[in-house]
């Protein structure tokens, strides 16, 4: 890939300028027809790479949707990063647990799952390395309104050597409208990760709980960069999008958005930067072993989570005993689904956290 000037587009001094680049880099992701243009690679990674007097910004209105920008500096190789946190074998909510209840690939076909296995990033003049995903992301209960969504995603994962500099962009875009909301519950502390799934239409703040909500759109743009003093650092700049809201009405602000993706981006340290966090292989090891159990012995680890968390929420008061009668049939979640609950526990107890489940549940498979 040649290295084009940002100015090959137009003045990245201007927000608008910018945010006119990621939309282009959106519809790649959203439609491969249109085409990728490095210009505008170049613009978004020259602007997460200049010096800012601030680190989170209001991103102009598009397509009705508000935005934000946040940036970040994260201590991992970005080798390391991607073997974490875009791996076939180590689920999503692993590296996002306080937003992903699970991230499920839907055209997760054997070439894409060896690629996303062992990471080989382009060298210097290779051409960028395109990756198309479609996933099926359910994430977890907002901490205002406790309303939990699912969603269809399509996901393009770049990878190229940008002035000497690897880098990895992330694109997302929201296929359709979300399922409706379903109201869920934040149990106990935030950075516990533990939170609860009603399986009920509508949300937990009082007087709202009558709400038929939903995503009505979600694009966004992730920039990775290898730090050249420090190979053990990593610079990221989060563009982010969101419509969200009920009768067509869209209630997201900016700073909604940008204290969303601080919080992911404290959680994400929390683990990734942890010296407890075991090597990937051990991750992958746990995965492939909880894989091949049958599903009966899976079912049998999920009820019992399923029931630590009835126990938590009537504890703290956000259910009566009676209402613990689950919605949700085990028989309709998916064994990916489970096998990735199960792991945010088996994390949380390899980070030192405490699990509501007993350890051995977990433990027992490793």
């Amino acid at each position: 890939m040649h290295q084009p000037t940002a100015a090959a587009v137009s003045s990245p001094d201007s927000m608008g300028a910018i945010s006119a680049s990621v939309m282009k880099l959106v519809a790649f992701c959203n439609t491969p027809k249109a085409g990728l243009d490095p210009r505008d690679v170049a613009v978004v990674i020259d602007y997460v790479l200049k010096p800012k007097p601030r680190k989170e910004i209001a991103l102009p209105e598009v397509e009705k949707a508000p935005g934000g920008y946040f940036e970040s500096d994260l201590r991992i190789r970005l080798t390391d990063f991607l073997q974490y946190s875009y791996n076939s074998q180590i689920p999503a909510a692993l590296t996002s647990p306080s937003s992903l209840r699970y991230s499920r690939w839907m055209n997760h076909t054997e070439e894409l799952k060896k690629m996303t296995s062992s990471w080989k990033l382009p060298g210097p003049g290779n051409n960028p390395l395109v990756i198309r995903q479609l996933l099926r992301n359910g994430i977890t209960p907002d901490q205002t309104t406790g309303v939990y969504y699912e969603y269809d995603l399509k996901r393009t994962l770049i990878l190229l050597h940008y002035k000497g500099r690897r880098v990895l962009i992330t694109i997302a875009k929201q296929a359709d409208v979300s399922d409706v909301g379903k109201k869920g519950f934040v149990l106990g502390h935030d950075d516990d990760w533990n939170y609860y799934y009603t399986g009920i239409p509508g949300a937990a703040k009082p007087g709202l709980g009558w709400v038929k909500s939903y995503i009505y759109d979600f694009f966004a743009l992730g920039v990775y960069i290898d730090s050249v003093p420090s190979p053990s650092m990593i610079r990221s700049g989060y563009f982010q999008w969101l419509r969200a809201g009920w009768s067509g009405v869209n209630f997201v602000q900016p700073e909604h958005i940008i204290k969303g993706m601080k919080r992911h981006d404290r959680h994400s340290k929390a683990i990734l930067e942890s010296p407890n966090l075991p090597a990937s292989n051990e991750i992958t090891s746990v995965y492939q072993k909880l894989s091949a159990m049958p599903r009966k012995d899976l079912v049998q680890r999920y009820e019992a989570l399923q029931r630590a968390r009835d126990a938590m929420a009537i504890q703290k008061g956000k259910i009566k005993p009676g209402q613990a009668n689950r919605q949700e049939t085990y028989a309709n979640v998916s064994r990916e689904q489970i096998i990735e609950e199960l792991m945010v526990e088996y994390l949380k107890l390899a980070l030192g956290k405490p699990s509501p489940i007993p350890p051995n549940l977990i433990t027992g498979v490793y």
